[in-house]
């Protein structure tokens, strides 16, 4: 039932009886099908898109390339696992090219995401070289378009 899956990635405020609507189903059965996507862990929780930069929020959101040395008989799982359990963090991907994983975090400054890097990332074991990118502003994410494209903001940093 990837069509549910869909309209619920696309809209999770999507109601059983509208997706059965949608669909053509029982609304009971849509329940049952959304209830039984929740217990396997195909459906891992619903989150709003917010478009922080409309509202008083100071914080810089990165993303941080690492170079890791994968563990013996862990690969590259162990030391992800690490990463993730920091609430900094927002996610964690292993990537293939020219870097293994790529995280994003979130903090309050430019210079506390540096701390981030350096007094957590960098010092792990398995972590050889980073590279932190600071995002300047966000234009689509998730398939969600914020706002409508302003000047590029680089110009003002030269």
């Amino acid at each position: 039932m990837n069509t549910l899956l869909n309209l619920l990635e696309n809209d999770a405020r999507l109601t059983p009886e509208q997706i059965a609507i949608m669909l053509d189903k029982e609304v009971g059965d849509i329940k049952k099908l959304i209830y039984e996507y929740e217990k396997e862990g195909v459906i891992l929780g619903y989150k709003a898109m917010i478009d922080w930069d409309k509202i008083e929020r100071e914080y810089v959101s990165a993303m941080i390339e690492l170079k890791v040395t994968p563990q013996r008989d862990k690969g590259f799982g162990s030391i992800a696992e690490k990463i993730t359990r920091y609430p900094e963090v927002q996610s964690v991907y292993l990537m293939s090219g020219s870097f293994d994983i790529l995280v994003f975090i979130e903090g309050r400054t430019m210079k506390e995401v540096a701390f981030f890097v350096a007094e957590k990332l960098s010092p792990m074991d398995s972590i050889t070289s980073t590279s932190t990118h600071f995002v300047l502003r966000k234009y689509k994410d998730k398939g969600v378009v914020f706002g409508v494209p302003e000047k590029d903001i680089r110009g003002s940093l030269e």
